[in-house]
Order: C-alpha cells, then sequence, then structure tokens
C-alpha cells in the first residue's frame, strides 16, 4: 500500500473499520460475532450493504448522497479498504463503515437477521473461464444467505458485463423461493444510484453489455 494507505489504516480505521472476530481464516468471521447495527452507526437508518466494494467508488458517492442511511461495505483487499477510507473522509462520509471479511459470512454471522434493506453486488468476479465458473458468488446458497440478511420487501441490486453470469444470476434468483423480480422484461434498468466506475468503463470498452438485475425479499411467511 501507498504511504497514504497505511496512513488511513491507522488514522481512520478506528472509526471506519469493523471489528470482526476470526474463525480459521484471516477474512473469516466467527459464527456468534454478530454486530448491532443501531450500536455500530449510533441511530436506527436504513442500512445499505455493497459486496465487493473495491476502492469504494460507488459506495463512497452513495454514502456522502444519502446522509440519511447507512452503509456497509465489505472487501478482502486492504487497499482497496484504505482507498476508501480516505475518499470517505474527504468526501464527509461519516454514515459509512468497512469490513475486511468474506461476504457471505458477513451475511450470515455479523449481521442480524432481516437488518439490510439493500444489498448491491456489482460487477463481481466473473470467473470467467470454464472450469472457474464454480468459484461465482451468485449461487443457490448465496441466494438463500443474502435472504437471511434483509428485511422483508428489502431489494438485490447486481450489476454484470459477463453475459453468461448475467444470466446465471438471472436463473438462480428466479428459481429462489424468496426472491421476485422487481423489473419487467428481460433485465432491470441501470440503477440510478451506481456511479461509473473502473470496472464499468472497461467492460464497455471490451464491447461487453451491461446488464442490471433487481429483486425483491418475499415476505416471510
Amino acid at each position: 500500500m501507498s504511504e497514504a494507505q497505511e496512513r488511513a489504516w491507522s488514522e481512520l480505521a478506528p472509526h471506519y473499520i469493523l471489528t470482526v472476530e476470526r474463525d480459521a481464516a484471516a477474512t473469516s468471521v466467527r459464527p456468534g460475532d454478530t454486530v448491532d447495527p443501531v450500536a455500530v452507526w449510533g441511530r436506527s437508518a436504513p442500512l445499505v450493504v455493497e459486496i465487493g466494494s473495491g476502492q469504494g467508488h460507488a459506495i463512497v458517492h452513495a454514502a456522502a448522497s444519502a446522509p440519511e442511511r447507512d452503509f456497509l461495505a465489505i472487501e478482502v483487499f486492504k487497499a482497496g479498504l484504505a482507498r476508501t477510507m480516505l475518499d470517505a473522509d474527504k468526501a464527509g462520509a461519516r454514515n459509512l463503515r468497512l469490513v475486511e471479511a468474506n461476504a457471505p459470512e458477513v451475511l450470515q454471522h455479523l449481521l442480524p437477521t432481516a437488518s439490510v434493506d439493500e444489498l448491491w453486488v456489482f460487477f463481481p468476479d466473473p470467473w470467467h473461464k470454464k472450469k472457474h465458473t464454480k468459484r461465482r458468488l451468485v449461487t443457490p446458497e448465496f441466494a438463500r444467505t443474502a435472504a437471511g440478511a434483509l428485511r422483508d420487501g428489502g431489494t438485490l441490486r447486481l450489476a454484470t458485463d459477463w453475459e453468461d453470469y448475467a444470466l446465471q444470476m438471472r436463473d438462480v434468483l428466479s428459481a429462489a423461493d424468496d426472491w421476485e423480480p422487481a423489473f419487467e422484461g428481460e433485465w432491470a434498468d441501470r440503477f440510478e444510484g451506481r456511479v461509473l466506475t473502473a470496472f464499468e468503463r472497461k467492460g464497455a470498452r471490451a464491447g461487453r453489455s451491461i446488464r442490471d438485475l433487481t429483486y425483491r425479499r418475499r415476505a416471510r411467511t
């Protein structure tokens, strides 16, 4: 990391980074280690969570633009988290928190059941080689885990520039009992709250179409 990024970890992390009890791996979350969002953010407000926040461009912009909401960025790369903290501090986004951890474990263990209002999965690793597609995030198991974290009526937003992954996402969520589409036709409209990031620009330059999907968490029975 750069000197500025190292400084972010020493000076800004106490405010922005959530302390997590680990399990076996460095980015794991110990089962039973659950946070209280009201205690973390100091208020009760709608919570938006982004999985794979990268350098934080989307979530910092969103947090600065919507101070009435709380935001959580999930990322496993320390340099990206450091960049996010630097930009959040510059933007005055004090309603943002970050966690260095595996996303499914954050949803399953760290966040209380039905505590999330919106969950974002923008441009996740496509693992585009056929032998690697099994490593993709959006699977039937992920759909169940995400449904546990979201409140009834909560929103799941996804975007990717890989057509076969977009089709996989749509197939997975369409087959999941906990979710219903919040769009008409083949694909959702582009989410206006998603700023244009380097990942999206790279996909567009390569001639790949950007596809959005939006789903609503069905009411629990």
